[in-house]
């Protein structure tokens, strides 16, 4: 029998070592192929076919001339070329939202559209997100950028592997197959489109990108409609036996006279998610509670009332901060987090909760000084999932440079649906 493990081995090792190029640059910053070289253990002539393929595959470019003070030429420099993009999408209670990011981080397009998701339905909302897709992906070809795949948050508990939501509670969704049902409408293999719960696509993107990126041990809070949550430990998402970790917002911690999404009484969202702050700063009919008005808008004008020291405001957000602080120091005595970080609405009335919530995780958590736990606020605002989404998708291309070649995300049919 003829042995053909070489071969493949001679392929591994080859896409192995495209990948390990491929990071170091974008971990170092541009470098001649002598330093690439020297940053991974390969020789020069190696690293110069590997550049050589990675630039054929759109990855990398020439960049400019490294001009160092020792003898010898001066040496070109290799840079990340941002031609490949990734897109993240989200689905949310009442808006869908698109983002790409190119290979080196750098915003192609944002766009979120606001729509009533749970009266919409799941068709129809899936026409919308599927419509908005194909617009990213024609304006980022037309901007000379090719997006190598996709990945959609969603609300609620996900099964990744085959791309199905199982509940989402809040949109009132069960048992939809979101990759598929993305893949017909874009005329597109459902491989190439990945499925997450939206607080771990953000927790991800605080992890890559956000104030602590590089924490290894960092917890996601996240307040809208619901209350969400992703835990990075050791510089791993926790996932659970099915996948379906991270369902803070229903810790059996909440307001027990009102009933949560989910048909649950007592859930922790019941306590801190927008609902309870609404209910807490304003009357029913106070514009602020208005669904149709631009959710940063309303927020903006409880911020403002707050500022202005107004007496309901504060203490409305007073009994919102403590509760937060209540569910927070559960995590903190779970996980010992070096940070959490809010980010939601939470983020957005920061400065006005971190007082009572701090109060409230001094008195609760058992280690001293918190355990070395800090709270910060992100600064992705409401574009955490889509940006944890397209960081996904390029993962992908950072760990597997090759599978770019295969072209996964297809040019959109006319009026971008199939």
């Amino acid at each position: 029998m003829s042995d053909t493990s070489a071969p493949a081995d001679q392929v591994f090792l080859r896409r192995h070592n495209l990948a390990m190029v491929l990071r170091d640059l974008r971990d170092a910053g541009p470098r001649s192929r002598a330093r690439i070289a020297a940053d991974t253990g390969l020789n020069k002539a190696t690293v110069s076919s590997l550049v050589a393929e990675l630039a054929e595959l759109g990855l990398v470019r020439d960049g400019v001339v490294e001009r160092g003070g020792g003898v010898g030429r001066p040496g070109q420099t290799v840079e990340i070329d941002g031609r490949i993009c990734g897109l993240g999408a989200e689905v949310n209670v009442d808006y869908v939202a698109v983002l790409v990011l190119d290979l080196r981080g750098e915003e192609v397009r944002y766009v979120r559209t606001p729509l009533d998701v749970p009266r919409l339905g799941v068709e129809k909302t899936l026409d919308e997100l599927a419509a908005a897709i194909a617009s990213a992906v024609d304006e980022a070809a037309a901007g000379g950028h090719d997006v190598a795949g996709i990945t959609v948050g969603i609300p609620g508990m996900v099964e990744t592997a085959p791309g199905v939501l199982r509940h989402a509670p809040n949109v009132g969704w069960r048992e939809v197959r979101i990759a598929d049902e993305l893949a017909t409408r874009l005329a597109g293999p459902a491989a190439t489109i990945r499925v997450d719960n939206d607080a771990n696509l953000s927790a991800l993107a605080e992890y890559a990108m956000g104030t602590s990126a590089g924490t290894p041990d960092l917890v996601y809070v996240t307040g809208e409609t619901g209350v969400g949550g992703g835990v990075i430990s050791d510089g791993v998402l926790l996932r659970g036996t099915e996948g379906y970790g991270g369902e803070i917002g229903h810790m059996p911690i909440g307001d027990p006279a009102h009933r949560c999404g989910c048909g649950k009484v007592g859930c922790w969202e019941t306590s801190v998610g927008l609902a309870a702050l609404l209910r807490e700063v304003a009357d029913p009919d106070d514009p602020v509670t208005d669904p149709s008005v631009d959710l940063e808008v309303r927020l903006a004008e409880i911020r403002r009332r707050a500022a202005l020291g107004d007496g309901r405001t504060l203490r409305g957000i007073e009994a919102v901060g403590t509760g937060l602080g209540l569910g927070a120091a559960i995590l903190v005595n779970l996980f010992n987090p070096r940070v959490i970080v809010l980010g939601g609405y939470f983020a957005e009335l920061g400065e006005f909760f971190l007082p009572a919530m701090e109060t409230e995780l001094d008195k609760r958590v058992v280690a001293p000084a918190r355990g070395g736990c800090r709270i910060e606020l992100s600064a992705l605002g409401f574009t955490a999932a889509c940006r944890g989404g397209a960081h996904v998708a390029l993962e992908a291309v950072f760990t597997d440079p090759a599978s770019v070649a295969a072209d996964p995300v297809p040019a959109p049919l006319p009026g971008g649906m199939a």
